[in-house]
């Protein structure tokens, strides 16, 4: 008797038990090919800031890092050759600023439209639309801005050409403003109903709650999606070659022509001997690049962590 109620338990048993080892299985595997993708990521990551030291450094053995930085002529053919970046570095500034001052104000604001204002049928419909504008390819908008919007830069200013840093920043204050909304408006969502009600409560409008609780509640996230934005600025290439200008000279306003640091990579990489003075400048470019997005998107990985816990407690 004692010994068929043992085999029933072990046959009832037994089914859980290869469900159970079945399970731990999967999870193993799934653990594993997580591990080997963040591992791939960061060999890669690797990878790339091994190769740019290795182009890129050499050139300071032939001019001073202070002269690379701080050097206003960029004479690569020249004899001997010169290699200045302060033309470039500004440029880079310019356009930035430029996208900057236009894409966060009209950023937020849709944000806070969108996550505080428009009916659920026409959030579900504008935010989409929006994040479209993340998914054209960035020569076609160097197109639009060299068809359409450098000419009417070009006579509002009474320029010579509206080939400048203006038309450039105007075009990356575009492709930023996806990446503006989305985030803004995820961290809008976030704040706590209650901030709201109490809000309400105390006899504030909307408008007043939003300014006062809502956009200070998710600052940090509004933060990281500004810095997010400044990436994606300092980053972008095929636009501000084609409508920047591609003017050697430092810039002393956004109306001039200027070449930013992409821009200057990529008109420049073709005609660079592989393993010259000029291919190693260059690689120096990227790597002072590399090191700008990368500072810019850390700053907003950290900024973002501080919001969700601020919100988890």
């Amino acid at each position: 008797m004692l010994g068929q109620q043992v085999t029933v338990a072990i046959a009832e048993a037994s089914p859980d038990k290869g469900l159970r080892r079945r399970w731990r299985i999967g999870e193993k595997f799934i653990e594993g090919w997580i591990f080997l993708s963040g591992l791939l990521a960061i060999v890669v990551l690797l990878g790339i800031i091994a190769l740019l030291l290795k182009e890129g450094l050499p050139v300071f053995l032939y001019t001073p890092p202070w002269d690379f930085f701080l050097g206003t002529r960029w004479y690569p053919v020249s004899e001997p050759p010169t290699f200045g970046i302060m033309p470039f570095f500004v440029s880079t500034l310019w356009v930035t600023l430029v996208a900057t001052a236009i894409s966060v104000p009209v950023g937020v604001a849709c944000a806070a439209y969108l996550a505080e204002v428009a009916p659920d049928k026409v959030r579900e419909t504008v935010k989409p639309i929006i994040e479209l504008l993340a998914g054209i390819p960035s020569v076609v908008m160097g197109f639009i801005g060299l068809m359409l919007l450098s000419p009417l830069v070009q006579s509002a200013f009474n320029l010579n050409t509206g080939l400048c840093g203006l038309s450039a920043g105007i075009m990356l204050s575009l492709m930023s403003l996806p990446i503006i909304v989305s985030v803004s408006e995820d961290a809008l969502r976030a704040v706590p109903d209650e901030f709201r009600q109490a809000s309400y409560a105390l006899g504030a409008t909307r408008w007043e709650t939003i300014r006062h609780v809502c956009i200070p509640g998710a600052l940090s996230g509004i933060t990281a999606a500004v810095m997010l934005g400044v990436g994606r600025a300092i980053g972008e290439t095929m636009t501000v070659l084609m409508v920047a200008g591609g003017a050697l000279a430092v810039p002393v306003s956004p109306t001039e022509p200027m070449m930013p640091m992409t821009a200057a990579i990529a008109s420049g990489i073709g005609n660079a001997v592989r393993g010259g003075l000029q291919y190693q400048a260059l690689f120096a470019i990227g790597l002072i690049l590399f090191i700008l997005t990368l500072t810019v998107n850390v700053i907003a990985d950290r900024v973002l962590e501080r919001q969700r816990r601020k919100f988890a407690r």
